[in-house]
């Protein structure tokens, strides 16, 4: 059977599997005798398994089927749920996110995930996954820990050529050992240790095989544990006292190699791929088999009818054909004005409203739940906070708001970066939140909506807020603001003195929360996809981040404008209105023409200056059109010679070579085939 053609299948039912598991777990935390949850959690698991061992991926297979018998001996009861527990689990399925990205980045899946598999395996046998270090104990626990000897199979995996060696060796009187070290998870110099324990390993025999790879061992890429298969005349007892004296070694387990092991695990590692690729109805009640495939059966016949998989790749494919229409209508429009014939205007009119109805589904195709990107955020928070000692409880609201895909693509990293600034200096420490009168827990709240054409994303926190003062005296600092006009600042300006360039508040630089590199990359991307970003914050009750982003980029409507003979298009999203002014009404302030607008002082930019578009009549004209457009809580007007109208134009990139115009964001080709401009307001506004 050939499985590439279903790789693309299994990455993304795998990461819908492993999603459905991390926000289970989530749940589980919350009721940890709700068996039903389990229960869930183990057919996520389960499915996985099957697929994985299916497609060949048998380490993904391996890791997911000890997690699967730890979920089943929960939902037996025989385990009970525990903090320690549902550690181990959120840190198999990030093992297994990590597999699954590797496959989709083109690699084989394969990962060494031997130290969470022992904690799966102590926590399925009811031990205690950290051995007890109490005074009386200690000694005892680790010889008994040292000197375990692994009777049930072999974990390394040898070739023909390494059997032959390690069975002539014991046919000879040699000892063949598999040796299983553990470092302390405290362990910084992991590669120094690693030399140690070679060092002694090949001053007493011949070391056969290591996994990881000595190269891999070298440079670090393992957890704690790492496996050594030796050919020795030392006894076990001596090797392990040897090697238990390196500093940082935690355990030594040491098996000794037989032909009997051999075939033992040979056998072993085929039942377990058997096992893998069948349904394994022994682990589930067969009621609950039967009534769990009827569901599957029932929910498939429903999914087949209402939903199919559709590559993205043909999506942007119909967009762009679409695109190509969207310009042929205008074209049409512009040779029927013209003509003005009542059969030809009557087939374009009935042809635009057709294409309007079919430009809403095409948009529609793209639109994807924010749910796709906020998913990550309740198991990044969850471990933030244990980093951070702290007590964070994230709500999430609006996640099924949609966005278009492009946008869906670029937003994670910023919300990423505002979330993790709203846990590492917004919420305050339990110990602050209690002495200054707040509860404990600190709450992060995470809300989209629609408004108009717009996507609204806010995170608000009820942290500590932003110290204006101290802000103040950065930005003054680092040049960003004199004193002179810091004196003029709003609390709102000040607010967004943050999101400046090589701003950072932070005393100490940490992976947390953006290693004082400041947010201003979050300002710069959401500006880049049309949007901006905006902070509301009290001191001592909190802040809250307000990201406004296009519905889609793709299709936008824009007021076309003349200056001499050339068109240029202004985003309708930046207008607020359009105006007719008297050269009377320009005034001068600081160097600046500006006009009195609704009692305001606004600027006034005249494109043609900022173009260099040539002037053929040099007497200037009585009267001035001006386009008030908006940044936040800034205004501008943009002269212009002549408004056309308003208009729906297809947004086109300049490509590599035109990347740096400056307040040029795109192009677009009007209905009588000649090029617009698209102006950028937010970069006339800086």
């Amino acid at each position: 059977m050939e499985l590439n053609q279903y790789l693309e299948m299994f990455i993304e039912e795998s990461k819908e599997h492993l999603q459905a598991c991390s926000d289970n777990l989530l749940e589980l935390e919350k009721n940890p005798n709700d068996l039903a949850i389990v229960n869930e959690i183990f057919r996520s698991a389960h499915t996985l398994k099957g697929m994985s061992a299916t497609m060949g991926y048998e380490d993904l297979a391996d890791l997911t089927h000890k997690m699967e018998n730890v979920l089943d001996a929960i939902r037996n009861e025989k385990i009970q749920v525990n903090a320690e527990i549902l550690d181990v689990v959120f840190e198999s399925v990030d093992h297994l996110e990590e597999m699954v990205m590797n496959i989709a980045d083109g690699g084989d899946g394969k990962k060494d995930v031997s130290a969470t598999v022992e904690k799966l395996k102590r926590i399925e046998s009811g031990e205690a996954i950290q051995q007890a270090a109490t005074p009386a104990t200690t000694a005892a626990a680790e010889v008994a820990a040292s000197t375990a000897v692994l009777d049930s199979a072999l974990q390394l995996h040898y070739d023909d050529f390494e059997k032959t060696v390690i069975l002539q060796s014991t046919e000879q009187g040699f000892n063949a050992f598999e040796i299983a070290v553990t470092l302390t998870d405290s362990c910084l110099l992991k590669a120094a240790r690693v030399y140690m324990v070679f060092d002694i390993l090949e001053k007493n025999g011949d070391v056969v095989k290591s996994s990881p790879t000595v190269d891999k061992l070298e440079e670090e890429q393992f957890d704690q544990d790492f496996k050594v298969a030796l050919i020795t005349q030392t006894d076990a007892d001596e090797l392990r006292s040897k090697i238990m004296k390196v500093s940082e070694v935690e355990k030594v387990s040491i098996t000794q190699i037989s032909n009997d092991l051999f075939v033992q695990s040979a056998v072993v590692a085929t039942e377990e791929f058997v096992e893998s690729v069948t349904e394994e109805t022994a682990l589930v009640p067969k009621a609950e088999v039967k009534k769990e495939e009827a569901q599957k059966s029932t929910s498939a016949k429903h999914a087949a009818s209402k939903t199919i998989r559709v590559s993205i790749e043909r999506l942007d494919i119909l967009m762009n054909l679409f695109e190509e229409l969207v310009i042929d209508r205008g074209r049409l429009q512009s040779i029927a004005t013209e003509v003005n014939h009542s059969e030809l205007n009557e087939t374009v009119e009935r042809m635009s409203r057709t294409m309007g109805d079919l430009q809403n589904i095409v948009l529609t195709m793209r639109m994807i739940p924010i749910e796709t990107v906020f998913n990550r955020f309740p198991k990044m928070v969850r471990t933030l906070s244990r980093d951070l000692n702290k007590k964070i409880n994230l709500e999430v609201i609006g996640a099924e708001t949609e966005l278009d895909r492009t946008v869906i693509d670029e937003i994670g990293d910023p919300l990423v970066h505002l979330i993790r600034n709203s846990v590492d200096h917004g919420i305050e420490s339990p110990e602050i939140r209690r002495a200054n009168g707040k509860p404990e827990e600190g709450n992060v709240t995470l809300r989209a909506y629609h408004s108009g054409n717009y996507v609204f994303i806010e995170i608000e926190d009820d942290g500590a807020g932003i110290n204006r003062e101290r802000v103040l005296k950065k930005a003054i600092s680092k040049g960003i603001v004199t004193k002179e006009s810091a004196l003029s600042m709003s609390d709102k300006q000040i607010n967004e003195l943050i999101l400046a360039s090589g701003f950072s508040t932070a005393e100490v630089i940490s992976d947390i929360s953006g290693r004082g590199v400041g947010l201003d990359v979050v300002k710069t991307t959401i500006e880049s996809l049309g949007g901006n970003i905006s902070i509301e914050s009290t001191e001592g009750a909190g802040s809250i981040f307000s990201i406004q982003l296009p519905l889609t980029l793709s299709i936008i409507s824009v007021m076309l404008v003349e200056i001499e003979q050339e068109t240029y298009a202004i985003p309708l999203s930046s207008i607020i209105e359009t105006s007719i002014i008297k050269n009377s009404d320009i005034l001068n302030a600081h160097n600046q023409k500006v006009i009195d607008f609704r009692g305001k002082v606004v600027p006034l930019i005249f494109l043609d200056e900022i173009f260099d578009v040539p002037r053929t009549d040099n007497n200037p004209d009585e009267y001035h059109s001006v386009v008030i457009v908006r940044k936040g809580d800034k205004l501008a007007g943009l002269v212009v010679d002549t408004f056309i109208g308003q208009q729906e134009i297809v947004l086109k990139s300049l490509g590599d070579y035109l990347s740096n115009i400056f307040a040029i964001s795109g192009a677009t080709i009007l209905g009588n085939g000649k090029v617009a401009l698209i102006v950028d307001c937010n970069a006339l506004m800086k």
